[in-house]
């Protein structure tokens, strides 16, 4: 219990640090433009793209691509600038001489990391579903003003609504935002794991973002690696899993497309999803830890 309160000062005193940065100020705010444009009806160029369910896809997607830019940067960019800021304010010495045990440190830590994350992505999160009720509730309007004036029948009448209110606030787009924030917790613990022996800030932002990068052909490697030998030997088949320990396979987390395109996601899909992340985060942490322990202050 000692430990666990020991946690939750840490994590609330790192949220509190990380909200008063910058970076998370410039991030929020550039995520929040991006999303917020949509409430106002700006010219558009004629075209397919921008018809009836089009424009609600593209005005998710563009939303959604706001919030894994912030997530993905400030999870890789908050996490590497941590300790180093730690050890330049002398805050690491006062935290670790109470004293604190160093898994709790970084638990704490990572836990502030993604209190922040989680925080900004809620805010996100309502103002999309605002604009996107909004827009929504326009662009039904305007289908049901045409199919009266072309004379639709009825049954295609509550189909072409039934497909306007698919890509309009529904669960499953709830759904992709969550995998927007097992992603991010994955990087944040990969990030977390080279600030422990990086001793450079930049280099552990650089290497975060290669990993996140990286990750989304982890899975094609595998293929391509395990595709090169009929009976794979066991040497073969430890690398490509070393590879999976290394790189994550971010092809899991496209469920995010799927709540773009407006697609059912299951329960099951995202319990998985949430092990997934759970044993990446719980991996790293004990990992980091392990590098952490190891070295003087």
């Amino acid at each position: 219990m000692k430990s666990l309160t020991r946690i939750r000062v840490i994590a609330v005193s790192t949220f509190t640090q990380l909200v008063r940065m910058k970076v998370f100020g410039f991030l929020a705010v550039f995520a929040v433009i991006l999303i917020g444009v949509h409430f106002f009806d700006l010219p558009q160029a004629n075209g397919p793209e921008n018809v009836a369910q089009e424009e609600l896809k593209m005005m998710k997607s563009s939303a959604m691509g706001a919030m894994t830019l912030f997530a993905v940067i400030f999870s890789v960019a908050a996490t590497g600038l941590l300790i180093p800021r730690d050890l330049e304010d002398r805050t690491l010495y006062t935290i670790l001489c109470k004293p604190v045990p160093r898994f709790d440190y970084l638990a704490g830590k990572y836990l502030g990391v993604m209190m922040t994350i989680l925080v900004g992505l809620v805010i996100m999160d309502l103002l999309m579903m605002l604009a996107l009720q909004v827009r929504t509730g326009a662009v039904l309007a305007e289908r049901m003003e045409m199919a009266a004036h072309l004379q639709w029948v009825d049954s295609v009448i509550e189909a072409e609504r039934a497909e306007v209110l698919k890509h309009g606030v529904t669960w499953n787009l709830q759904a992709g935002v969550l995998a927007i924030f097992l992603k991010s917790a994955i990087v944040a613990g990969v990030s977390l794991l080279i600030s422990t022996f990086s001793t450079s800030t930049l280099f552990t932002i650089i290497i975060g973002f290669l990993v996140y990068f990286t990750g989304h052909f982890t899975g094609e490697a595998r293929e391509y690696i395990m595709s090169q030998q009929l009976d794979p030997s066991p040497l073969t088949r430890f690398g490509s899993h070393l590879i999976s320990v290394v790189f994550p396979d971010f092809r899991l987390f496209n469920v995010i497309d799927g709540a773009v395109e407006g697609l059912a996601i299951s329960a099951e899909t995202m319990s998985s999803l949430g092990g997934i992340t759970l044993i990446y985060a719980a991996m790293y942490l004990v990992l980091s830890w392990f590098v952490f322990a190891k070295k003087e202050f």
